[in-house]
């Protein structure tokens, strides 16, 4: 692998609605997870410099699939945004079953980047999610979306407040915005800085 990942390469691999389809690791992975209305797409999308290339719908809790991308051997692994109301009690439950089983996979989870809407308190599902992977041991970030709806105090505010809630080391909380790019750079030095590391060390850290 280079230095740094050319993200702009990114494509679409795979759409997989049951763990039992989805491959062995080939390559370090990278995953998304979070609220459906948290603005994952649009993330991923503004990582990549690319305007659609993770769907965005007008509706959310749309993706319903385990989703996979590729740029310079990493994968990034778009899961089912979780919580969506409107969405049938048996849609969700399998939703949420589809998320959990493939965390509970032997995969290469190089970093998982879990998704909180920075306007607004944890939801009780966001708890669960950074508890599991705490539980678990997982390398993961949390990145707070829409900062650009916020004033710099408020989102001040809001990291501190959440990042306390969370239980969770300042270091592991990036401020991001799909709109002006905020902390997108940082998201990537930590993307890159888990997959190389892992491709020097040849496994997986748990930390």
């Amino acid at each position: 692998m280079a230095d740094a990942i050319n993200y702009r390469k990114a494509k679409f691999v795979a759409s997989y609605g049951k763990t039992s389809q989805i491959p062995e690791s080939t390559c370090p992975e990278v995953c998304f997870v979070g609220r459906s209305n948290v603005g994952k797409s649009s993330i991923m999308n503004k990582l990549f410099d690319r305007k659609n290339l993770v769907k965005v719908s007008s509706t959310p809790g749309k993706t319903s699939n385990v989703n996979f991308f590729e740029a310079d051997d990493v994968h990034f692994v778009d899961l089912p945004g979780y919580g969506f109301a409107q969405r049938s009690k048996s849609e969700r439950e399998r939703w949420a079953d589809l998320i959990f089983d493939f965390l509970d996979m032997e995969r290469s989870f190089n970093l998982i980047v879990s998704l909180v809407d920075i306007r607004h308190d944890p939801s009780k599902l966001d708890h669960q999610m950074i508890e599991f992977l705490q539980e678990g041991g997982y390398p993961f970030v949390v990145a707070l979306t829409k900062a650009d709806k916020l004033s710099r105090s408020q989102q001040g505010r809001q990291l501190a407040s959440i990042r306390k809630q969370l239980n969770v080391p300042a270091e592991d909380i990036i401020v991001t915005s799909s709109q002006t790019g905020l902390g997108i750079d940082e998201l990537k030095r930590r993307i890159e800085a888990a997959c190389l590391d892992d491709e020097e060390d040849g496994e997986t850290s748990e930390e």
